[in-house]
């Protein structure tokens, strides 16, 4: 029997809740005094949970792996990262509505800055608010419309970020990215990971060349570095595996988007992070899990704004008597990964955990922070490894054998 099919199994409906709340790239290295920007926030309330709860530290995928934001959120929901790979271009689409068919190539592009030698100066053109980010998208749909047969759709999502779309025969994935991930070298050329994705690579290097010829005059956005080059792979549903019904309260598209290829209900909310929680507290009633992503705390890691990201996590911290005045069965709060302001980048260091339920044992953690969650009950476990947890704290879970 494997993983999957011991869920299948043993899941069971009932009425508790769970919350799961995801403040992205929560974890952090010391830089202030020494101190994370978790361990620098004030944070009352959540320290207070964590002394009513089980604490510990989570791998996102394995020590050692630093992890896309996909796949380290695949983990949180229960699959293994390892053996579903989703493009974020996928996650894109569908985050912003797109429907998507078989043979629908998708990617995600970040808008950028170039030299006339094609050294990328700035890999998301100053994040150009997403009112620029439209007019571009409309440029350049109104001048690539199609390429060698294949129809181009052309979307905008926020800021810098856009996603496209490419739609016809005989293509496949398999395909390198243009991203060199630092400023000061030259964007790749789309390279085929298989003889079957040729075709989609010369179309994609088209595409490019096609985008910086309509871009050439813009001063900041004048290219595009295209990402996450996939197809929609198939994937179970969390009502299949685990019995749920959930629903995301969400505001960044990708994050919809996985959820949605999840099973996920994908409500529309506000941009603000009292927005999500007065959603929360709308839909409790109708729900039984509930996954509340917060985005800027990795926005402004990777950034390096280290006190912005000490802000982001205060204020979350404000709304958490809101959230337990809806009574959960079940709260996990933990970050999906990693993004150290002092390297300004994803990273590979375990995420704080804090799974708080009346059937959980206590230990002595007082702190919700990277250092004190270390010496917490539930040790070192894989990000995989808490939806189970939250299931088993919420009665969601038979036993296994006689």
């Amino acid at each position: 029997m494997d993983r999957e099919e011991l869920f299948r199994e043993l899941s069971i409906k009932n009425e508790n809740k769970i919350i799961l709340l995801v403040m992205d790239g929560l974890g952090d290295l010391p830089m202030y005094g020494g101190k994370t920007a978790l361990e620098m926030a004030n944070t009352p309330n959540l320290d207070k949970l964590a002394e009513m709860s089980e604490c510990g530290v989570a791998d996102p995928i394995s020590p050692g792996i630093t992890p896309g934001s996909g796949p380290a959120h695949l983990g949180i929901f229960g699959y293994d990262p390892l053996k579903y790979q989703i493009g974020r271009g996928v996650l894109e689409a569908l985050g912003i509505g797109m429907e998507l068919g078989d043979k629908d190539l998708a990617l995600r592009g970040n808008f950028a800055t170039m030299d006339k030698d094609g050294v990328i100066l700035d890999r998301r053109a100053g994040r150009i608010p997403t009112e620029k980010n439209i007019e571009l998208c409309k440029k350049l749909q109104e001048n690539i419309k199609e390429i060698d047969g294949v129809e181009v759709i052309i979307k905008p999502v926020k800021e810098h970020r856009m996603v496209a779309v490419f739609r016809g025969e005989g293509l496949e994935d398999g395909l390198t990215d243009t991203d060199p991930q630092q400023v000061g070298k030259k964007w790749i050329p789309v390279k085929p990971l298989r003889k079957e994705a040729e075709k989609a690579a010369s179309i994609l290097n088209k595409f490019l060349d096609m985008v910086n010829e309509v871009l050439k005059g813009e001063e900041k956005a004048n290219t595009i570095l295209l990402r996450g080059i996939a197809k929609v792979p198939p994937i179970p549903k969390m009502q299949e595996l685990f019995k749920l019904n959930p629903v995301a309260i969400a505001n960044y598209p990708m994050y919809k988007g996985l959820a949605k290829l999840v099973g996920m209900t994908v409500v529309e909310v506000g941009d603000t992070i009292e927005d999500e929680f007065n959603k929360l507290q709308e839909l409790y009633n109708d729900y039984d899990f509930f996954f509340v992503h917060i985005k800027k705390t990795d926005s402004y890691g990777e950034d390096g704004a280290f006190w912005k990201k000490v802000g982001i996590i205060e204020e979350v911290d404000r709304f958490i008597p809101k959230l337990m005045t809806l009574n959960p069965d079940v709260v996990l709060v933990t970050g999906d990964h990693s993004t150290p302001a002092l390297l300004k980048s994803h990273s590979w260091h375990p995420v704080p955990v804090l799974l708080y339920s009346k059937y959980g044992r206590r230990d002595e953690v007082n702190k919700f922070s990277e250092t004190m969650c270390t010496r917490g009950v539930l040790g070192k476990i894989r990000a995989m490894d808490e939806l189970p947890l939250m299931m088993a704290c919420s009665l969601k879970l038979t036993k296994y054998g006689a």
